[in-house]
């Protein structure tokens, strides 16, 4: 039985300690189908047990759910064009190489930018803003595709730019039509009365928080120095959370009524690029054999994964979506075995 088969998948990484926690839902465009909730907040013996209100980090869930949805809603007012040339929003972003990226290629990690900074993170946003816009480029534009979280930093704040608000405010009006309502939760950093709910994670060897377990505090130090909330990183969420937004957005993607989001746009931003040897889509990857979906996804389906040891998959050949929230970022296991436990995890609910 899948679900059987997926339990025990779950079960047996947290018995590997790839995580200590976990949350789950998988449903289709017509609701939930399964839902549920395994291990303890952290490897301590007393810990308190996962629930299903649990409240995750989301890690780089952040750049499809929040800044990807917040630059397509733009996309639909026409308020944002996604060829529209980096260089017109920041003036230090300057140099030939520099001239031809777009908005397009900050979607889609192909803009030239590396993965992340080579000194620690700048103390402000202006700071921010002036290390990537003239940090060294990796690679000619659209040569390759790099996953940069330089990449989203710039284009949250290019959004913000265009809007005149904060992220956070840019991806209030995507969050209210989907009525996630408490105990669910999907938002930035959770406020204090709601962080005794949340999975905890431990700060990386160069965060100067290093030392003490983060517990509604974002974990990626980028997104920490710059106030929590950042283009890629600083989303938090339950399963049920991430589920209504997954919900949504294969109705969308299905041609139904995915309000809020565009049923013309959602397939032009999880169309595999172009770029050469890429996956990625304007802020989603795409499905290969290889990744952490598994092999039995159609060839339709797009997703995400989060540091922190998250994911979501969204299938509309198959009408199915896949949460696996989990915090391995707490002490647990490497990447590769959080891909492998992934893996696992779709393929046996390959038949759901």
């Amino acid at each position: 039985m899948p679900l059987d088969d997926a339990r025990r998948v779950v079960e047996a990484a947290i018995a590997a300690h790839t995580f200590p926690a976990a949350a789950v839902e998988a449903g289709g465009s017509a609701g939930v189908l399964w839902a549920g909730s395994f291990g303890r907040l952290t490897f301590d013996a007393d810990a308190l047990a996962a629930l299903d209100d649990t409240i995750f980090d989301l890690a780089s869930l952040t750049k499809p759910l929040a800044t990807g949805s917040a630059a397509m809603e733009m996309v639909r007012t026409g308020a944002l064009a996604l060829d529209a040339p980096v260089s017109g929003f920041f003036d230090e972003w300057r140099g030939i190489e520099r001239e031809a990226v777009t908005v397009r290629d900050l979607l889609e990690h192909a803009s030239g930018l590396p993965a992340r900074l080579v000194d620690q993170p700048p103390a402000t946003r202006r700071e921010f803003e002036h290390d990537i816009s003239t940090i060294a480029l990796e690679y000619p534009p659209r040569s390759r595709s790099i996953y940069s979280d330089l990449g989203f930093i710039l284009l949250a704040f290019l959004l913000e730019r265009i809007a005149g608000a904060a992220l956070p405010s840019l991806f209030d009006p995507v969050l209210a039509p989907l009525r996630v309502a408490p105990p669910e939760y999907l938002g930035f950093e959770p406020p204090p009365p709601l962080r005794g709910r949340c999975a905890p994670t431990l700060p990386m060897d160069v965060d100067p928080r290093r030392g003490r377990r983060l517990a509604g505090e974002v974990h990626d130090n980028y997104a920490a120095a710059l106030g929590g909330a950042a283009g890629h990183a600083g989303l938090f969420g339950t399963a049920a959370g991430v589920g209504a937004f997954a919900r949504a957005f294969l109705r969308a993607a299905r041609g139904l009524d995915g309000a809020p989001f565009s049923t013309a746009l959602v397939p032009l931003f999880v169309a595999r690029s172009g770029v050469p040897g890429s996956s990625r889509a304007l802020a989603w990857d795409t499905m290969l054999p290889t990744s952490s979906c598994g092999t039995r996804m159609s060839a339709q389906a797009f997703g995400h994964v989060g540091y922190t040891g998250t994911s979501v998959w969204i299938d509309p050949a198959r009408d199915r979506y896949f949460v696996l929230l989990t915090n391995r970022a707490c002490g647990g296991g490497t990447l590769e075995e959080m891909r492998a436990a992934r893996r696992a995890f779709h393929d046996a609910l390959g038949d759901l």
